[in-house]
Order: C-alpha cells, then structure tokens, then sequence
C-alpha cells in the first residue's frame, strides 16, 4: 500500500507536481503517491484534518490555501507551503523560497500579496513590496532581485533588463518573463520555483536526497 502525499489548492487541475513528486518517488524507489485534492475554501480545516485522519504523510498547499493552512496548524509562519505529518501531528513548513538559494539580493522588490508573497517577505524582510492594493505600479529601476508573486500571465508588470534577476512564480510562463528575458534580464521562471520548492518539500516528508535532475526531466527542463 502506498504512502500518499496531497496537493491541497483551489483550482489543483493544472498543477504539474504530481507528475514531477510520482517521477521523484518513482526514481528513490519509495512506494509513495502524490495526489492532487481541489478543496473549497470553506471546506479547508475539515480536508486538512482529514489527511491525518486518513494517514496521509504530507501535503503541499497552493493557492488560496496557504495563509489559511498556517492558521489551521497553528503555525508561526504567515505562509504554509509544505505539512509534514507525524503520529497524527503536523509540521508546517514553507519551502516557497528555496530558490533564492544563490540569488544575490542587496535590493529585492516583491510584487504581490498572497500567500507565497508572504513567504517572500519573510524570507526578504528588507524588500519593498508592491500591490494593486497599496502601491502601484511598481518600481524596480534599482532592485536587483524582483519576485512576481501574482497570478498575472499577460501583462508586463516591470521591466527588467541586465544585471538584474527575475523570480517568476507562475507557470506558464508569463509576459513578464519573457520581457525580461528578452531584455537580458536573468530569469528563474514558474518551473524552476516549482523544482525548487518542491525538492525541498519531498526531502522533508521522506528524509531521502531529492532526485533534482528527476524533477527537471518531468516537468520538461534540461537536468
């Protein structure tokens, strides 16, 4: 019987982890599943509580559900990303940012204020925050890292060109990417994010080296 790992969101339909966590598991030889659950809003604690009531192992958590799952498990963290769970406990981590492994950023700018832009501040307590809500548009002349934190696909948000770096959270990728890409910006798009975060996430719920080159290879990347 396999152990199973959930994707709670709303909508989940598009997600590409599954293909990319079933490859990793796959590839370690663990008799683990990823499944994806699109859960409404107002059903959020009851699935939740239900994947320690089932035996789940885990969880990612995607949009809208992120701020909500943190308050579910009592966590500190403004943004929950990743349950871990233990004897019917859950641990609540984010691993939204480990992209920015590497990533020089002197001056961030975040764009957003959702629950992975929470994650992003956190881990950026220095950077200026742009969104539709409080400031706009926004202004990154002098950043050298700015993170797309929106949904938006179509619209050029900022424009971006060398020695600056860009980490775009949708995918596929979007206009703002391609923009800055083209202007000689760099650019982590959606995709890389998603290896990112989710190799972190498969070695917190099994203690096993993430297969990385794996993950890349299923989502379509070069390894």
């Amino acid at each position: 019987m396999s152990e199973l790992v959930a994707l709670l969101g709303h909508p989940v339909a598009h997600s590409r982890s599954p293909r990319m966590q079933n490859a990793a598991f796959a590839a370690r030889g663990l008799a683990w599943e990823y499944v994806a659950l699109d859960v409404l809003p107002e059903r959020l604690e009851e699935a939740v509580r239900g994947l320690a009531a089932q035996g789940f192992r885990g969880a990612n958590v995607t949009a809208p559900h992120k701020a909500g799952v943190a308050q579910i498990v009592g966590s500190e963290l403004p943004s929950v990303n990743t349950l871990v769970i233990r004897n019917g406990s859950f641990e609540a981590y984010s691993t939204d940012t480990a992209v920015l492994e590497g990533v020089t950023a002197d001056r961030p700018v975040i764009i957003g204020d959702g629950g992975a832009a929470a994650a992003f501040r956190q881990a950026l307590p220095h950077a200026r925050v742009f969104s539709r809500r409080t400031e706009w548009p926004p202004d990154a002349r002098d950043a050298d890292l700015v993170v797309n934190a929106t949904p938006v696909r179509d619209e050029v948000l900022v424009e971006l060109g060398p020695g600056q770096t860009l980490v775009d959270l949708p995918y596929p990728r979007t206009a703002t990417a391609d923009a800055a890409e083209a202007n000689g910006a760099r650019v982590l798009d959606g995709l890389e994010v998603l290896v990112a975060q989710g190799a972190a996430s498969f070695e917190l719920w099994t203690g096993v080296p993430a297969p990385v080159a794996v993950m890349r290879r299923a989502l379509g990347l070069s390894a």
